[in-house]
Parts: structure tokens; sequence; C-alpha cells
């Protein structure tokens, strides 16, 4: 694709997230060019498509690919109602961003990668944990002294005591995989792995935490709990005498050769915005995919890296002591 020509996307569903994040990020975009959008409930497809000047709604995805001939689908929608429409796009050879997680099982998340290999497709999942700007910020500053020898990732929530969907995902899979996938983000691949899964006044598993080995020798922390105080998502970073507590919602802190005092760095201040979607790096996930796009490379967080997240989560079950 010439660098100048406008990336043609569709959409597929019009919930909260969509409105709240994703399509804020492309319509913010000037070589984006927004083409369809389609959801089978009428108001929000509606309200959705007025609010960001959408031209074409539709309540057939196949009827709205066909009519507009998008380059990318950004498919929207609960990870169990997924695969259908990604395996289908990729057959017809669109590019498609899909929300994490990338399918409920690691065999659905392959097939998927294996689709987009044989039809030639650019690919991303939702991660967009490892594009939030004082997380980048972050993971730049300690590598400019080395390698990272030391990371934590933790998300942790409340009141998380009720099933997701009704049963049909697991909180790891489905939401916890966030710090998951930012934990390979910050140390490599992991050679060796011990965890703990629990369930905290509830009946289902909703705290996973783990310490890992890197295969790079560095050594990293996976915490989460669903049944906390409080909402928060955050990185520990460290490299040669270099530290980072990065906090996406709120700010880095950095410490550098013994000093007590630390430099902070407003997550605003390093996302040159107060918009939640820059941020919390969903603007910074789509204008990589748009990226790659129109310069036909594959993204970073591409259905094949996918997988490997989604074969961590399972090595945490594995684990479990």
């Amino acid at each position: 694709m010439n660098s100048k020509t406008k990336v043609r996307v569709a959409a597929i569903g019009a919930g909260g997230m969509a409105n709240m994040m994703h399509y804020p990020s492309l319509t913010s975009m000037p070589d984006v060019e927004f083409v369809g959008l389609c959801d089978m409930v009428e108001d929000k497809l509606k309200a959705t498509a007025e609010k960001f000047g959408i031209p074409k709604t539709f309540s057939d995805y196949r009827k709205m690919l066909d009519e507009t001939e998008p380059d990318a689908v950004y498919i929207l929608m609960p990870p169990h109602h997924l695969f259908d429409l990604a395996a289908d796009c990729l057959n017809r050879k669109h590019h498609v961003f899909i929300e994490k997680p990338p399918g409920l099982t690691t065999y659905q998340t392959t097939s998927l990668a294996r689709l987009a290999e044989k039809n030639d497709c650019l690919t991303m999942a939702g991660f967009q944990r490892r594009y939030c700007p004082v997380i980048v910020e972050s993971k730049r500053r300690a590598e400019e002294r080395g390698p990272i020898i030391q990371c934590l990732s933790r998300f942790v929530k409340s009141a998380g005591v009720a099933p997701y969907y009704n049963g049909a995902i697991d909180i790891l899979t489905c939401d916890a995989i966030h710090a998951v996938d930012l934990l390979r983000e910050l140390g490599g691949e992991v050679k060796h792995i011990s965890s703990t899964v629990s369930k905290f006044y509830a009946e289902i598993d909703n705290a996973f935490n783990s310490l890992v080995e890197f295969e790079n020798g560095g050594v990293g922390m996976l915490l989460t709990n669903w049944v906390t105080g409080r909402r928060t998502f955050a990185a520990e970073i460290h490299s040669k005498n270099f530290s980072a507590f990065a906090e996406p919602d709120d700010k880095a802190i950095f410490y550098k050769d013994g000093d007590v005092n630390g430099e902070e760095l407003l997550a605003t201040d390093a996302a040159g915005s107060t918009e939640e979607y820059v941020k919390l790096g969903f603007f910074g996930e789509s204008r990589h995919f748009m990226d790659c796009i129109k310069n036909g490379e594959q993204p970073k967080t591409n259905f094949a890296d996918a997988v490997k997240t989604m074969e961590l989560v399972d090595r945490i079950y594995r684990s479990a002591m």
C-alpha cells in the first residue's frame, strides 16, 4: 500500500469499548477512512455511526465487506463470538484486528494465526498495554541501561467473584491476560515458571500469581487478583542501576544510581494528551496497526505472537502448585 493512501477500515461491533477507545482512536487519524459499521442492535449501530461520522451501516457484516471492500476489519465482540467472524474475514483476505483475548483457547488462536499466514493477512490482537505511552517510555529508559533483569506485571481489581460471560471464558484468559502479555513484552520468552491459582471468596479462579525465569536469565513476577481494594494496572521494571514504577492511568517514577528522589513522568505528558484512549494505549496500538498495513509489515502483537501469550496462560495453569 502506498504510504500516502488512506487505510479503509470497516468495523463489527458498537459496544462500550468500541465507542470509548477504539473508534475515537481511528477517527482521529487523518490517514484512516472509516467505510462501514456493523451491529445487530439498531439503536447502538445508529448512535455509534452518527457519533463518529461513519457513512454506511449494516446488520450483516458479510454485506458490509462486500459493499465497502475495506483494507482492514476491526472485530470488537465478546470473546466467544469472535472466532467465526475473524476466520471468515481472514479467508476473505482482509487484515484483521480483534480485541483480547485472541481466542477462547490456544488452539483457536493458533488456527487464526495459520489462516492469516495462509491468506497473507496482517493481524493484530488488542494487547494495548504494550502501547501505553508511560510503559513504552519506562521500558525504553530501562533498556538504555542494559537488559531488563527483573520486572513485575500487576493487574488487580475489586469484587471479581462472578464468571465472565456466564462462564464462557475464565478470568485469566479473558482479562488478566493483559498482565501476562505485558510480562512477555518486558522480559521476553519464559524458560521456567511456578504459579499459584486461587479462588478467593468465589467458586471460580480469580487470582493468578507466578514467578518466572526468562530465557535471557532475567526474572519476572505476575501478580493478579480480582478481589482487592481497587483496580490498578502497573509495571515495575529494573535494569542496571535503574528502576521504573509505572501506572498507565497515572504516572511513572524513575530512579537511577541510588537516587532516592526520582523523576516523575505523568501519563498525560508521556501520551501528549489527556484523552484516556491515548493514555491507555488504544491509539498507539491502532496507529501501529495502520502503519504496518501501509508498510506491508506484520504488527508486533500479531496472531502468531498472541499464540505465545496464550501458551503462557496455559503454562500458568499447568505450573500451579
